[in-house]
């Protein structure tokens, strides 16, 4: 049900998403915290910026925040010189934050009208690219990780019992947002307000009542969220470390709310964060990967299946195995149908990843290395990625590990390779694709040849066509026939694919070895 909800609130969103009349498309940073120079598109209503630690998230949500004035902000509010602070002293032997020049830039749609701007440091902050020098009026929320847990916080607010406060009942609309997502519901909530402090007092349901001081990291996030957000429209929302202090099912929810909201109240949201969960809340467009180089910060392309799982919470136990597709995922399926048993493995000790062309292999070869993940990954080339070998074994012991490379059979897609297999043993093959007899899968084989023979396209493309039509005239998709051809291969222990069916084995054991050293 949850991934029902989540699909149909994207598909809401992208529709929505081409008629917004006021946007933040683009932020590009250059100079700025070791960032030599990074563009960083939002092409979904809902971002995540996702990465490991030191990699730029914080300071690309920053400088989101001062893409626009909020109503009401003061000349100090959300602009660099505050959320960028240089420590300067004036005495020379001390030292002091570099002075370079730094560049902040944004792409915005504005009132449905293209339009830029761009913070520039020198020796002091100046704006340019807006009409009369102002950034654009929006609303914008700034949440960071500032919580109960900071002493001087505590010790503030703690004096505030020592005087007169104001008393202010939230009105149940507020805290719409919590109640949808925390397990209990409230009765009621007070802001007790003196001066600039604020603290949150609580009436449960269920008779419990207490303040901030009381609740749990996660319960006080989603309250101030839903108290913030809640009449909040056309704005821009940046949450740092959105997880923080929530179950993982609960960062699912709370992503599915926000999605929603923002929906509702035209809002942009942009999250940063370490979970799994939350990645896979949002789609794929939704999701920014930062690296940090040796002197920049890029994005690379979004990580799909087990190489994301990898970098944001796979399970040690597992063997990851990277394809190019999922026709060669089935293949790989295929094999450990007949493998797993023989090795005491079960399907689920491994996780494979796919949709990820040859050309990308190198880029993730460096990312498994960074993460010192390579002794417990196989990366399976199609038969055409054979010259890649040497290139991606090489690149590995660059850095002091080594990658484990397997090629699928054939020089070419591996349809072709399976439409061959198939060809060469149609009496082995009948049954187990559902045919009476070798005499009518020939008699298919035969037709479905026939009608791609003639097509201007690619040997491999027409394999492509043929593998398709033949598993179609069966009721069955591409990958249900090649892990049918991957399974039967194996099984029968000879041939091409053996090679590859050797190469896993050895890949496992040598797995399993390290497993019982790590």
């Amino acid at each position: 049900m949850m991934k029902k909800n989540l699909r149909q609130i994207w598909d809401q969103l992208r529709a929505q998403n081409a008629g917004r009349r006021d946007a933040l498309r683009r932020v590009t940073i250059s100079g700025l915290r070791g960032i030599r120079r990074l563009e960083v598109p939002l092409r979904f209503p809902v971002s995540v910026l996702a990465g490991p630690n030191a990699c730029g998230k914080s300071t690309v949500l920053f400088s989101m925040a001062c893409a626009y004035r909020p109503p009401g902000a003061g000349p100090k509010d959300l602009v660099p010189s505050t959320l960028f602070p240089d420590f300067k002293s004036r005495q020379d032997e001390l030292p002091r934050d570099p002075q370079d020049n730094v560049e902040i830039a944004f792409d915005y749609v504005i009132a449905g009208q293209s339009a830029q701007m761009r913070w520039r440091r020198k020796k002091t902050w100046n704006r340019s690219g807006i009409p009369g020098g102002k950034s654009p009026e929006r609303g914008v929320y700034l949440r960071t990780l500032a919580n109960l847990s900071n002493p001087s916080e505590v010790r503030n607010l703690l004096q505030m019992g020592r005087h007169a406060l104001l008393r202010t009942e939230v009105d149940a609309a507020d805290i719409t947002l919590a109640h949808r997502i925390l397990p209990w519901k409230y009765a009621g909530l007070a802001r007790m307000r003196y001066a600039s402090k604020e603290l949150l007092f609580v009436h449960r349901d269920d008779g419990a009542a207490y303040s901030e001081f009381h609740m749990s990291s996660g319960e006080r996030s989603v309250l101030r969220l839903s108290l913030e957000l809640a009449r909040l429209n056309d704005g821009l929302v940046l949450i740092d470390e959105v997880e923080a202090g929530l179950h993982p099912f609960t960062q699912q929810v709370l992503m599915l709310e926000l999605q929603r909201l923002a929906l509702r109240n035209q809002l942009q949201i942009v999250v940063a964060t370490h979970s799994s969960v939350v990645l896979e809340s949002v789609p794929a467009e939704a999701r920014i990967f930062l690296e940090r180089q040796a002197d920049d910060v890029v994005v690379i392309p979004p990580h799909h299946d087990v190489i994301q799982r990898a970098f944001y919470g796979r399970a040690l136990d597992r063997l990851s195995i990277v394809c190019e597709d999922e026709s060669a995922e089935a293949l790989v399926r295929g094999i450990f149908d007949q493998l797993a048993p023989a090795s005491g493995m079960v399907q689920s000790d491994i996780e494979i990843g796919r949709n990820t062309g040859k050309a990308e292999f190198k880029h993730h070869v460096a990312a498994f290395a960074r993460f010192k993940q390579l002794w417990s990954t196989v990366f399976v080339l199609d038969g055409d990625g054979a010259e890649l070998v040497p290139e991606l074994e090489a690149q590995a012991a660059r850095r002091g590990q080594a990658a484990t490379v397997i090629c699928l059979p054939g020089e070419a897609a591996p349809e072709l390779w399976a439409w061959n297999a198939i060809e060469a043993d149609r009496a082995s093959y009948a049954s187990p694709l559902g045919f009476a007899d070798e005499s009518s899968l020939e008699h298919e084989m035969q037709r479905i040849f026939q009608t791609y023979e003639g097509a201007a396209d690619s040997e491999s493309n027409k394999a492509k066509g043929r593998i398709w039509a033949l598993a179609d005239s069966m009721g069955h998709d591409v990958p249900w026939i090649m892990r049918v051809v991957g399974r039967t291969e194996a099984e029968r222990g000879s041939g091409e694919l053996s090679v590859v069916v050797q190469a896993l084995a050895d890949a496992v054991s040598a797995w399993r070895n390290m497993s019982g050293d790590v």
